[in-house]
């Protein structure tokens, strides 16, 4: 592998994961491309005047054609959210940019992994699947990866504990609909319903679980109430996901991607733990949740389901 990355978009997501991924060191090349070219180039100037404090790290703008060589694509261009505005109702304006988008990079004969980003990431990860023919497995949604930081965050201040201590889930949609595996949730090996002795707070209530859940699915909207756009945690996020490719980890994640049958459910993304390789998604974990949890995950699924089916796109991938 050549350890390019190619970014497409490079507003505060795409330059922010760039920033972030310049520091860990792991791509040898990343390429910026922006509509606005004058923001991609002013972007990768900047950036690179810093790799003389980082790992030696080739970084510049360039065309959609210079995706050709690398090891992912990751799409992070799209219209912005409004503050107020779902996720979902983002679909209109996005769905239109990645029609565009995705047949021009495979015209650069892109043959490596996608990564998407841009909201509403489980159901642009579906039409990226679909335009690209790609399988399966090499198109991936970063999904709940940020959502589950934002669930362990929480946890940890509740519980007074170090957030990498914590081993918690968020899975189905990332949106409204998103779902707390609470049935996996572990703090230090212990499990979050055994864990209230040990830190002294009754954290396994009804109550308490709802009002973190609410936390969790709010956090966006709390941010871009407050700044306008999220985008140092999702590029964080994204560095893990890269890292986790790239170097070939095995990682477990809780990405995004289109399921062949999920509950009885086929052809509709969703996020579930995952191991992470430079295949992409070598497998999802095949999870044991509450029948509560069960009836939520479904319940998300319908919703992606739903916005799906409302899609003026029918395209069908060249691969199963």
């Amino acid at each position: 592998m050549r350890n390019k990355v190619f970014i497409v978009g490079a507003g505060f997501v795409g330059s922010s994961f760039a920033y972030s991924l310049m520091q860990r060191g792991i791509a040898r090349e990343i390429v910026l491309f922006d509509i606005d070219k004058n923001r991609a180039l002013g972007e990768a100037m900047d950036l690179s005047h810093g790799v003389s404090f980082t790992k030696p790290t080739i970084i510049k703008a360039g065309e959609l054609r210079e995706a050709k060589d690398s090891d992912l694509v990751v799409i992070t261009a799209g219209a912005k959210q409004r503050p107020g505005e779902t996720r979902l109702q983002l679909i209109d304006r996005n769905l239109q940019i990645f029609k565009d988008l995705i047949p021009k990079i495979l015209e650069s004969g892109f043959n490596g992994i996608f990564l998407v980003v841009t909201n509403p990431v489980d159901v642009l990860t579906y039409v990226t699947y679909k335009l690209s023919g790609f399988p399966r497995q090499r198109v991936i949604g970063s999904g709940t990866v940020l959502d589950s930081s934002r669930f362990a965050y929480l946890l940890s201040q509740h519980c007074n504990v170090d957030p990498r201590s914590v081993n918690a889930y968020i899975i189905g949609e990332h949106g409204d609909s998103a779902v707390a595996a609470w049935s996996l949730t572990h703090i230090g090996g212990i499990h979050i319903s055994d864990f209230c002795p040990v830190c002294g707070k009754n954290c396994f209530t009804q109550e308490i679980m709802e009002n973190i859940l609410k936390e969790v699915r709010e956090s966006a909207y709390k941010v871009i109430e407050l700044k306008g756009a999220t985008y140092y945690a999702i590029g964080l996020a994204l560095v893990n996901i890269v890292e986790a490719i790239l170097r070939d980890e095995n990682r477990i994640l809780p990405v995004s991607s289109v399921h062949k049958d999920i509950l009885g459910i086929n052809d509709i993304p969703l996020s579930l733990p995952s191991i992470i390789n430079r295949n992409g998604i070598e497998k999802v974990l095949n999870i044991k949740l509450s029948e509560k949890e069960v009836e939520e995950l479904l319940n998300s699924a319908k919703i992606i389901k739903q916005m799906i089916d409302s899609l003026d796109f029918d395209k069908e991938p060249i691969f199963s």
